[in-house]
């Protein structure tokens, strides 16, 4: 069997996969036109599978696919005991972004979990119902503040535009990636001080649960000497 080597099909991030892999004598590509999800690779045994970000980790999961380049958020977020699924053969160096707590800049008090966590406690006495978290990394977000010892809150589930759901009402915090905080200062929002819940980047990751044949791993150890892993 071919090794399958998962990776976003298209943006940014599948370029800099493309020019991670090229840099160590892989030449990925994309094949047919721009609407097709193919693509090739020059210099190993591998089958390029063309996959959107979100997908890899499940693909991983699953098995179908042997390896998969995608943020470390990603996986994280999206596969429970994620280290007994996937194992980290490398981290990439490119697609930095922080998952992070921010509150609305007129919370002046507010600039630490402790602090948030009194205003969530005030907040829920005052109003009757959870201050709301908005964001789609539920998990992540949620094994993070039960860690600081933070309770009193409820995530509302945002899959866009989270920083805007503070605006809207919808929400009183939110929990997003960020690479810049531009977007955060243009709604007013601020982050809480200390580490960021993940700082996430393209990591490439190898299926615990994949049919590999001794073959495979044959194949796996030439490809770990290409890329000096």
């Amino acid at each position: 069997m071919t090794l399958k080597l998962g990776v976003p099909s298209k943006g940014r991030l599948m370029e800099k996969t493309f020019q991670w892999f090229g840099k160590r004598g892989l030449t990925l590509s994309r094949t047919g036109s721009e609407r097709e999800y193919a693509g090739a690779v020059e210099g190993a045994d591998i089958e390029l599978v063309l996959l959107s970000a979100g997908e890899i980790p499940r693909e991983l999961s699953a098995g179908r696919i042997h390896l998969g380049v995608t943020g470390s958020d990603l996986v994280r977020e999206k596969l429970s005991l994620w280290d007994q699924r996937v194992e980290e053969l490398a981290l990439m160096g490119f697609g930095h972004a922080d998952l992070i707590l921010a509150v609305p800049v007129a919370w002046a008090d507010v600039d630490t979990l402790d602090d948030l966590d009194a205003v969530a406690a005030a907040f829920r006495a005052q109003h009757g119902h959870r201050l709301r978290i908005a964001t789609k990394y539920h998990r992540l977000v949620r094994d993070y503040l039960r860690d600081a010892g933070v309770a009193d809150y409820q995530l509302v589930d945002s899959q866009g535009a989270t920083e805007g759901t503070v605006k809207n009402e919808t929400a009183e915090a939110i929990a997003d990636i960020t690479s810049t905080g531009e977007t955060l200062r243009a709604n007013h929002l601020k982050v809480l001080g200390g580490e960021p819940i993940h700082q996430s980047q393209a990591t490439l990751f190898r299926a615990r649960s994949a049919d590999w044949t001794t073959e495979d791993r044959a194949e796996l150890k030439r490809l770990e000497g290409i890329l000096g892993l």
